[in-house]
């Protein structure tokens, strides 16, 4: 597609355009080693921590996690199979449903939670260059002097620069780059997991008192909220990509190696290494007195540096894999579609960059209560509808059929009302409405008192409220006005 004629400047550049079918080689193991790359990092590792600590025994932390992944996938290779057929990315793919012009507000929705999510890791990540400095120079990490405004010591936010700096190297270098190093840390990662679970299980003379901690909830009615938020947040964590996945099945060779490359690599690898957080936080206990879910802080405690250090540098390669694939290839395409003429895939990924360190990602994560259950859940409640209504524009209007170069035309199929469908943006809200009260108490904006208890719980199946009420009213709404 690059006669002019096919289609407006306004809509195309290089990076949106359609993948040659030349260029689409990734196969299901590409496909695996970017689950495998994305899920092995801190943040899977601490996933089960919320969970332990609401109330759940370790066993049903594990299952929640497990099911949780299990039910994103679905909508994961869904969304996905469009990319891999027509070879597009995720914004070109929501002007389907949304209007040529209309796309970029649910992709700016995905593209900003993305740069919260590239801050948070930015920081992990750091975080774990600032404790292998400590380890290797010798000094107390607590006894950093917080600077002004910023709330985190120089030499915090010195590393956090350095691995923000990592991260941009490649974003410069662009997609090639990503799959060679997804594809290349994937084993390595793997095998370092396994390594800290013997470590763990020798240390500690077997698996810990974790294991034999019962649930804490005396009834049924206690457990199913907690499980409800807790599930809810699980789908949160990958509700991101489960809408962006066109942006890498665009490079898959084939529906079958996106699929069972992402049935491989999604829900095994992120149950299996938030099993790992549980056996080394039991661990924990045993051998210093106490549960340290920050795997940073345990590998500093290790009491030899350059052991220390080496686990360190993995935590960093670690969260960098997660990073680059999960936190910039989405929001570096949104920003891409908003002026294409103007921005390629690179300056979307250096905007990216540049909104991670200004949103304060530090701020963000240092509650893990309100990083799972307010910032997972709620934007949850976000993405859930526009989910619901990529798969049902898609799969049950369309039945799969686009008109690719009407993607890139303002006078085209998807044109609608001025390039924007009130239908889809109608459903968007409707969808979204009934979760807004229980996301107000949550954030403390608003009493409970104020709005019927069945609506604020309803809060905590937050994704698959706004999922189930898009996908119903899109499948009925549409067909009625094609055109609107």
């Amino acid at each position: 597609m690059r006669n002019s004629s096919d289609h407006d400047p306004r809509l195309w550049n290089e990076d949106l355009a359609p993948v040659p079918q030349a260029k689409r080689t990734w196969t299901w193991w590409n496909v695996a080693a970017l689950w495998i790359g994305m899920a092995v990092c801190i943040t899977t590792y601490t996933l089960a921590a919320s969970l332990i600590e609401q109330g759940m025994n370790w066993w049903q932390a594990t299952l929640t996690i497990l099911l949780g992944n299990l039910i994103v996938l679905v909508p994961m290779t869904l969304n996905a199979h469009p990319g891999t057929l027509y070879g597009i990315p995720f914004p070109v793919l929501l002007r389907a449903p949304f209007g040529t012009l209309g796309a970029n507000v649910p992709a700016l929705m995905r593209g900003l939670v993305a740069c919260g999510w590239f801050g948070i890791q930015t920081w992990v990540g750091g975080a774990a260059i600032y404790a292998t400095a400590a380890v290797i120079l010798g000094f107390d990490p607590a006894a950093r002097q917080p600077l002004p405004v910023l709330g985190i010591s120089a030499g915090e936010f010195l590393c956090f620069m350095i691995f923000w700096a990592v991260n941009v190297w490649f974003i410069v270098r662009g997609m090639e780059s990503i799959k060679w190093m997804e594809a290349a840390s994937a084993p390595f990662l793997l095998l370092i997991g396994l390594a800290l679970v013997a470590w763990a299980y020798k240390a500690a003379h077997g698996f810990g008192p974790i294991f034999s901690q019962p649930s804490k909830f005396a009834s049924a009615a206690e457990f199913w909220p907690v499980f409800g938020s807790g599930l809810t947040a699980m789908i949160g964590y990958w509700a991101t990509l489960s809408l962006n996945i066109p942006d890498f099945s665009r490079f898959a060779r084939s529906q079958r190696d996106q699929m069972i490359g992402q049935a491989v690599g999604l829900p095994a690898t992120m149950t299996f290494y938030s099993f790992i957080g549980i056996v080394v936080t039991s661990a924990t206990v045993v051998i210093f007195g106490e549960a340290i879910w920050d795997p940073v802080q345990v590998i500093a405690r290790f009491g030899n540096p350059w052991l220390s250090a080496l686990a360190l540098i993995t935590l960093v390669v670690a969260t960098l894999s997660t990073n680059i694939a999960a936190n910039v290839v989405s929001p570096a395409n949104d920003f891409a579609a908003l002026a294409p003429r103007f921005v390629s895939f690179r300056t979307g990924g250096l905007i990216t960059a540049a909104i991670g360190v200004l949103m304060f990602p530090w701020k963000l994560y240092q509650d893990p209560s309100g990083y799972i259950f307010t910032w997972l859940i709620g934007y949850s409640a976000l993405l859930g509808p526009i989910a619901g209504i990529m798969i049902a524009d898609y799969f049950i209007w369309r039945r799969c059929r686009l008109l690719v170069r009407d993607l890139y035309r303002f006078t085209g199929e998807y044109r609608y009302t001025g390039g924007f469908s009130l239908a889809a943006f109608a459903v968007l809200a409707l969808a979204v409405l009934p979760n807004l009260p229980g996301f107000l108490v949550r954030i403390g904006a608003a009493s409970e008192s104020a709005f019927p208890g069945w609506l604020v719980a309803g809060y905590h199946y937050a994704w698959f409220t706004g999922f189930a009420i898009a996908f119903v009213l899109y499948s009925l709404l549409r067909p009625l006005v094609p055109r609107l």
